[in-house]
């Protein structure tokens, strides 16, 4: 019987950048297929994690909410919820920085102001005009300016520091519960007053030391943030967030990972200072990629781009899904394809949904899409299976580092997933435009081809009669003109007197054709 399992083991990890003039495209490839793709913009001035120093522009009391100027065309939207219950600490001490009666980055003797409460309203801690400090949760999409928070983090690779918070929390991930206190421990006696810590999963069975040099690096930054908002006018930028792949490294590398190819010397460079400072022994996965092809097209990612995208995804076993957007949500449809002539059809009816819950896991990550999913799995009968389907998709989800909620399936065989999303979703258009009508959708007349190709023999003859000739073409044309006994290429040898070299060739399309000389170089009738 077909069981779905529970437990995945680690796959090795791959990272290939391409580093173009116009930005950073990254592709995580996991177990040899594509699962994240993530492209930044050489200019992208707002990215999740950048700390500004913003300016209140409109109270909408109405939303609970504000519209904060940081310099992006758009307003950044600030509700109340993501104010943080240490707001008013907060004002206090950008206001003290600002006006000069605060002249440390530390906050060992700065008294908190009382917490606000959850269920508040906007215009009772807000004023229009007041300078705020504000951090980067998500970014412009589409028509929308980028979300705000108050409640400022300073993320590293095993630590991520919180200001004006005294709480240390551990990754729930880290399964032991002896590690687990022994990090809380660490924490404790590490964290300066008033900073919370959190502790990451990647902090597991690191020392103290480690913990420690890392703290000191994000303190740095928050002395970076101090020092700018003693000078900047807002609206300004006080601290940049990693670049994107800075971040990515941050937030995935782990022992796992066996290479990192990068196509720019320079970014190779700093990729290995950037190794060599939080994980020398992995210096040596980075490689330096010189190769003539572009690099996605190397490690065979453009081609895994261009099956991935678009509104159908195929799997290996011919089963497929049909993914559609619309303005509330993403649908996802889940499709048998040639597979249900099995005898046992419930069996075979679960093993499609299984393959495509691992599909979908994959598709969502890799897209980035966010809000709400619905996927329509094939109806089964079986409970357990409906079970092991739910289970299943949880643990193909563990992987993404979005947060996300799956519920059950519903008895229709509905699955309503939700998943936060930070960034814009990516979207790549797959189709291309045909090269033999152009993109108009029109074709000269076949029936006139023939009449075509010879007339451009005409031509040839005429001005080259010796020049020994091949026609390269499609295969269904070389074999339109050479079958049978009284063909095309007959006629023309009776007609011209010369014997035509027809070689099919299938990257030709359907109506195209050229002709060669003996040197394999085109002949060009229009020139």
């Amino acid at each position: 019987m077909l069981v779905a399992k529970h437990t995945y083991t680690h796959v090795d990890k791959e990272l290939i950048i391409n580093a173009t003039e116009t930005g950073v495209e990254l592709a995580l490839i996991e177990g040899g297929k594509l699962a994240e793709l993530h492209h930044q913009k050489t200019n992208n001035n707002f990215t999740v994690g950048d700390i500004f120093i913003g300016k209140i522009r409109k109270m909408m009391p109405g939303l609970n909410a504000s519209f904060v100027d940081i310099g992006h065309r758009k307003d950044a939207f600030l509700h109340y919820t993501d104010l943080g219950p240490k707001l008013r600490s907060l004002i206090k001490w950008s206001n003290g920085v600002i006006n000069g009666s605060i002249n440390t980055h530390k906050l060992d003797n700065f008294k908190y102001d009382e917490d606000i409460v959850k269920t508040g309203k906007i215009d009772q801690v807000l004023n229009k005009r007041w300078p705020i400090l504000v951090q980067i949760l998500k970014e412009p999409i589409s028509t929308k300016g980028p979300r705000l928070s108050c409640e400022i983090t300073l993320p590293g690779r095993y630590m991520v520091i919180t200001p004006f918070s005294d709480s240390v929390s551990v990754s729930k991930k880290i399964s032991s519960a002896e590690e687990r206190k022994r990090l809380h421990t660490l924490a404790e006696s590490i964290k300066p007053k008033n900073f919370g810590i959190i502790i990451r999963t990647a902090a597991e069975g690191n020392k103290v030391q480690e913990l420690h040099q890392e703290l000191m690096q994000l303190l740095g930054k928050w002395e970076e943030v101090y020092k700018q908002l003693k000078t900047e006018i807002p609206p300004a930028k006080l601290l940049s967030e990693l670049d994107k792949t800075g971040s990515v490294l941050r937030d995935l590398l782990t022992d796992s990972f066996s290479r990192v190819v990068v196509n720019d010397k320079d970014m190779y460079g700093e990729i290995r200072a950037y190794l060599q400072n939080i994980s020398p022994d992995q210096v040596g996965i980075v490689q330096m990629y010189t190769g003539s092809k572009p690099i996605f097209e190397a490690h065979g990612i453009t081609r895994q781009v261009k099956a991935s995208f678009g509104k159908t995804a195929t799997m290996s076993s011919g089963a497929y899904l049909i993914i559609e957007k619309t303005e509330a949500m993403h649908v996802i449809d889940v499709n048998s394809g040639h597979k249900m002539s099995s005898a046992d059809v419930d069996q075979t009816i679960f093993g499609v949904n299984l393959e495509a819950a691992e599909e979908i896991a994959r598709q969502i990550r890799l897209r980035d899409i966010g809000g709400l999913i619905v996927v329509d799995f094939i109806d089964m009968k079986n409970q357990e299976h409906r079970r092991q389907i739910a289970k299943a998709m949880e643990d193909f989800m563990r992987k993404d580092r979005s947060q996300h909620t799956i519920l059950p399936l519903s008895k229709f065989g509905l699955m309503q997933i939700t998943r936060e999303r930070a960034r814009p979703e990516i979207m790549v258009n797959t189709a291309e435009m045909c090269p033999t009508c152009n993109g108009t959708g029109q074709v000269n007349p076949t029936i006139l081809l023939t009449d075509d190709i010879e007339r451009d023999l005409e031509s040839i003859m005429q001005s080259r009669p010796r020049t020994p000739l091949t026609l390269k073409t499609h295969p269904y044309l070389e074999a339109f003109l050479t079958k049978g006994i009284f063909n095309r290429r007959w006629n023309w040898f009776l007609k011209f007197n010369k014997w035509i070299k027809i070689v099919p060739d299938s990257d030709y399309h359907l109506s195209s054709y050229r002709f060669f000389d003996a040197n394999d170089d085109e002949i060009r009738l229009d020139a």
